[in-house]
């Protein structure tokens, strides 16, 4: 089992091997370690060995005389020396009362060599080290000691450097996304339930990002030598429509989940895991706030919907209809519980045909079956009918889906569920439907602050309600006796609009 350490001492492995196979040894000696640690002038170990009052010049010049670091070529799986070992040992036990996160860092190592093997302490002292410098900057307080149960193989440490640095590099991805999607929810639809949602991801994002130690993902982070900052498309660089941002961001959410989690496979057991799980939320979000949009653009001039009963009606479905639109009523759902199947398909039909003559939308209650056969606009469903994934199998992806709800968990879980339009309420006493509860005017305001979804108001609303429906938020409304059993149907609608509008 490799012990923790950062990208620096993983790099300064890397260079040791070399040295070591050019000078074809066997192993990694604890002089190819010290080399491989001070070839970086600005790494921790060069600082500390400076401080200590080695004269790097003077001691690389030497180095030079015996070996020269070949970076060009791939490193072999060359292990440790026993002599090594120990000193990678004592850096373990160094690193445990140094630092916060007990990773091997290059001047533990640098110091457990010098601890480890005289012969690379003379040698460094020869340039001018003061050993007990060296040992004053750091802290040592004694700790258990690591036990390597077998030969240290380098690969892993490369590997795990690696897939740190993709990691770091998708979590940023994957959160300035998410940002991009929370900005449009919060700000360009002002919707509370999106923008909690997405902010509730970004944490939960965060939490499982700080699973892997934070050392590791920022010195694994290398953006100046990152082949791809200079690979762009052109169509990186514009967006037409807020659709085109929330598409562009989605999908760079999910390609980035979708990398954390095969990578953070390497790195931690559950990390896998919880980045899948991530990521099938992101598909959600994507649903809601892409259909969302395009039902808040179909529905942007619908204020009152018109619920059309046979028996309810004083006068017949067409004329009732066209007086109805003539007021201003755009959009006319069909509720028949009690006609045959049979009947059902043929009244459907003439209320289509009879929709389509004023250019309204027509939607039926309950059947998705009848409304596909129609060719309906839509279909509207109450909390005991069909799932709207399963619906949507039915009724195919134009098609405008409503729900029915009472509370504001059947709100959010409409929304997620991918609804296009709500239907809340019941909110007053109707005059041709019984409540065994009524969700009531609290209920239109609770909703209305929750999303921004197209919501209807339903349930008793006429001409003395409305107001006290209006004051608590509402913007859209569903009726069926204020028009279908009033002598002018086309005076009631525009009331109803006017008082919407005032």
């Amino acid at each position: 089992m490799l012990p923790e350490m950062t990208p620096a001492v993983a790099r300064a492995l890397d260079s040791a091997q070399r040295c070591a196979v050019q000078l074809g040894a066997a192993e990694v000696l604890p002089l190819h370690l010290v080399a491989g640690l001070l070839e970086e002038e600005e790494g921790r170990a060069a600082t500390l060995a400076n401080d200590s009052g080695l004269d790097l010049t003077s001691f690389r010049r030497s180095l030079e005389s015996q070996f020269s670091v070949d970076t060009s070529n791939p490193t072999p799986g060359l292990n440790l020396s026993q002599s090594s070992q120990r000193a990678f040992v004592e850096a373990r036990r160094l690193g445990r009362n140094t630092s916060v996160d007990r990773s091997i860092s290059g001047e533990c190592l640098l110091l457990g060599v010098l601890r480890s093997d005289d012969d690379a302490r003379r040698a460094l002292e020869r340039h001018g080290l003061d050993m007990a410098r060296c040992e004053s900057t750091l802290a040592d307080e004694d700790g258990p000691s690591l036990e390597l149960e077998e030969p240290l193989a380098l690969v892993e440490v490369f590997e795990r450097v690696g897939a740190a640095r993709v990691f770091d590099a998708s979590a940023n991805r994957a959160g300035e996304a998410i940002r991009v999607l929370d900005d449009y929810a919060r700000f360009c639809l002002d919707d509370a339930f999106l923008s909690s949602q997405l902010k509730q991801l970004r944490h939960d994002l965060a939490a499982a990002v700080e699973e892997v130690s934070p050392e590791l993902l920022l010195e694994s982070r290398d953006t100046l030598q990152d082949v791809g900052t200079a690979i762009s498309t052109p169509s990186e660089r514009e967006r037409c429509s807020l659709s085109e941002v929330v598409r562009a961001n989605s999908r760079r959410l999910q390609e980035a989940l979708r990398s954390l989690e095969e990578f953070g496979k390497l790195l931690g057991p559950d990390l896998g895991a919880r980045m899948e799980g991530l990521r099938y939320r992101a598909y959600t979000l994507e649903r809601a706030l892409t259909l969302g949009a395009s039902a808040r653009a179909r529905l942007a001039n619908c204020a009152v919907q018109v619920l059309l009963t046979g028996a309810h009606c004083l006068a017949a479905l067409d004329w009732t209809i066209a007086e109805a639109a003539a007021g201003g009523a755009t959009m006319f759902q069909l509720r028949e519980k009690k006609l045959s199947d049979r009947d059902l398909l043929v009244r459907a039909r003439n209320v289509r045909r009879w929709t389509q003559g004023v250019n309204t939308l027509f939607i039926v209650n309950d059947r998705p079956d009848i409304a596909r056969l129609v060719e309906a606009d839509g279909v509207h469903l109450g909390q005991d009918d069909m799932p709207v994934k399963e619906v949507r199998r039915i009724a195919g992806p134009d098609m405008l889906i409503g729900v029915s709800t009472h509370s504001v968990e059947q709100v959010r879980q409409a929304v997620l569920d991918g609804a296009s339009y709500l239907g809340v309420g019941p909110t007053f006493p109707s005059a041709t439907k019984e409540f065994g509860e009524l969700a009531g005017v609290e209920f239109v305001r609770q909703a209305t602050k929750e999303t921004t979804l197209p919501l209807f108001v339903i349930g008793g609303v006429n001409a003395k309600t409305l107001p006290d429906a209006v004051a608590a938020g509402a913007r859209r409304i569903a009726v069926s006796h204020a028009v279908c059993r009033a002598e002018d149907p086309r005076k009631s609608v525009a009331e109803l609009l006017a008082i919407l509008r005032g």
